[in-house]
């Protein structure tokens, strides 16, 4: 499968608690299908006293969302679909809406 949501790209939140919510993508994980978005989807995570972390106690985190329910940003700040064609022997990425070449 392509990938149409890379790291660095600017997202929109489709559905869940963070609906409309917008971030950066920071991680990937295509084997699940998944993205974790920077301040989207903060969950609670309860730590024991470890050797990196003395204390333990509750830290916050971004969880990973379902590559389906985030949409990449246009240039005119709505959220788009993603498709492929080929410029020269080239092959990137386009936002459907504008038809602009996203980069990276």
């Amino acid at each position: 499968m392509a990938a149409k949501i890379k790291k660095g790209d600017s997202v929109v939140v489709l559905t869940g608690k963070d609906k409309g919510r917008r971030g950066t993508v920071s991680k990937v994980l295509p084997e699940d299908n998944r993205v974790v978005v920077q301040g989207v989807n903060m969950v609670q995570r309860h730590t024991r006293p470890s050797q990196g972390n003395p204390n333990g106690g509750i830290i916050n985190k971004e969880a990973s969302l379902h590559v389906s329910n985030v949409a990449h940003v246009d240039a005119n700040g709505k959220p788009t679909r993603v498709g492929f064609k080929v410029e020269g022997d080239k092959k990137v990425r386009f936002a459907k809406t504008t038809g602009d070449v996203i980069n990276g």
